[in-house]
């Protein structure tokens, strides 16, 4: 049986993956389904840099939007809402582009990864929140790092939803998480897809990274916020753990002054690109597409893109 074909855009935050993505769909007869934690929810536009109706030139885009902030948003949750719309997809014989910088659910689409629904310890799960509160998100991190090193790295101390869920999977299963990853990105994929990963060097990038922040707080991140803390949203939800969020919502609640929320958006936005790098660099099959190579034209790396999908009979010329 013919596998079904997928195209994955990733790389790191600001590199240009949304304006790339939406020029190859026009070539290639292509629709996206975002593989982003933020851009999902309704309300959240500036702050997760999501992609507008404008930009989106008329590219049908999934995910995007969907979800109230309330709800909670996990990697089962994304695996299968878009196989849902990879059916819509082929069914309309087009190509999924699948983009966005969150690699695991890249990976959990792609190799097509079956979670298993394992009853969690909510005791457990219960004492690890409330350490978090009372000692600081830095002592589960800790834990973390004397249990599973290589995963305390691939996670930051204050993304507290995934240092929880590791330490939770070594309680629940003796193993380590980062050893069950590895284990499934050894797993044969059932598509026939080309892995583009997007990057440029890393002082150029940062500059943009910066750029960017400035130009969410110019189009008013601040009142975004406000107006989801009016909306119920508090600090602690999933989708307020996204960068830009918490800190805003600290500067208001007073912890932070504003210029220091702004300079921490800044470096943790930064830290968090070196983080999806590390990630990517660990995947297989991934085409790099450095953009000095191709001079930061997209023309030169739309080219590139539609050569290595001829080859891999992804898109016929």
């Amino acid at each position: 049986m013919e596998k079904k074909k997928m195209v994955i855009l990733t790389g790191p935050t600001a590199v240009g993956k949304s304006a790339l993505s939406v020029a190859l769909a026009k070539k290639i007869n292509g629709a996206v389904i975002s593989a982003d934690s933020m851009q999902v929810y309704k309300y959240m536009d500036i702050g997760s840099a999501k992609i507008t109706s404008e930009e989106m030139q008329g590219i049908p885009h999934y995910l995007i939007g969907e979800l109230d902030p309330k709800e909670e948003f996990n990697v089962v949750r994304f695996a299968g809402m878009a196989k849902r719309y990879l059916e819509t997809i082929y069914k309309e014989n087009k190509i999924p582009i699948v983009v966005g910088g969150t690699g695991f659910y890249i990976q959990a689409l792609l190799y097509d990864i079956h979670f298993s629904r394992q009853e969690c310890d909510i005791a457990y799960r219960r004492q690890l929140l409330e350490q978090a509160e009372e000692k600081g998100a830095a002592s589960l991190h800790e834990m973390l790092k004397r249990l599973d090193p290589e995963s305390a790295e691939a996670i930051h101390a204050n993304n507290i939803k995934r240092v929880v869920r590791a330490l939770e999977y070594y309680h629940l299963t003796g193993e380590k998480i980062s050893e069950h990853n590895k284990t499934e990105r050894e797993r044969t994929s059932p598509y026939n897809f080309a892995y583009f990963v997007l990057n440029e060097r890393r002082p150029e990038l940062y500059k943009k990274i910066d750029q960017r922040v400035d130009e969410m707080i110019e189009k008013g991140l601040v009142d975004e916020v406000k107006r989801l803390r009016q909306m119920g949203c508090r600090r602690e939800m999933v989708s307020m753990q996204g960068l830009g969020y918490k800190e805003i919502f600290d500067y208001l609640d007073g912890p932070l002054a504003f210029e220091e929320a702004v300079r921490i958006i800044k470096r943790e936005t930064r830290h968090f690109a070196k983080r999806q790098l590390t990630w990517f660099g660990r995947e297989r099959d991934v085409v790099w597409l450095e953009k000095e190579r191709f001079h930061c034209r997209e023309s030169e790396l739309l080219d590139e893109m539609l050569r290595i999908l001829s080859e891999k009979n992804i898109y016929v010329r």
